[in-house]
């Protein structure tokens, strides 16, 4: 089955749980990036995702990183950031916290925006969050989201078929 390669931002929240142990994150990370590494799908890094991930990586996300990187499925981007996201969580009022634990973590919205949007993180309380204030910056509406370590996410099996945007990944997505 021929495949298209989807470019995945991923969270150091997963390079970080990765690892050869059987606690069940660390067994979802390292599957979830393992599956990576064996099919077309490809990293995405930027320079400061880099950084975290040099800061916070297991010994085996430093070996799959230099898998990835030998096979030529680590792809640099270099996003634009959104000047007026500060703005737009000002606005939205959703508190100097998650106002915090959103910025922290935009690096991953823009490089899944200057690519094929997709995020792959262990952090739910940023996806709701995002999912909230998506709202209020529209364009990460598209942006898909997957957790290895959630068993609803299936996210084995979704690299396996694709890796496609399916609306009930979508940060903005509402329900029926």
């Amino acid at each position: 089955m021929s495949r298209e390669a989807r470019r995945i931002v991923i969270d150091t929240s997963i390079a970080r749980s990765a690892g050869k142990t059987e606690h069940p994150v660390s067994r979802s990370c390292r599957e979830f990036l393992e599956q990576i590494l064996s099919i077309c799908h490809h990293a995405v890094m930027t320079p400061d995702i880099r950084r975290e991930w040099k800061k916070h990586r297991s010994r085996f996300t430093a070996t799959w990183l230099a898998s990835m990187t030998a096979r030529k499925k680590v792809r640099v981007v270099l996003p634009t950031a959104d000047a007026s996201v500060l703005e737009k969580l000002k606005k939205a009022q959703m508190g100097e916290k998650n106002e915090a634990a959103i910025l922290k973590d935009v690096l991953l919205v823009e490089a899944a925006l200057a690519t094929d949007s997709v995020v792959a993180s262990l952090d739910e309380e940023v996806r709701s969050l995002l999912s909230a204030f998506s709202k209020q910056w529209g364009q990460i509406k598209t942006v898909a989201w997957v957790n290895p370590a959630k068993d609803e996410d299936t996210a084995i099996a979704w690299l396996s078929s694709g890796a496609l945007p399916e609306k009930e990944r979508l940060l903005g997505y509402e329900g029926e």
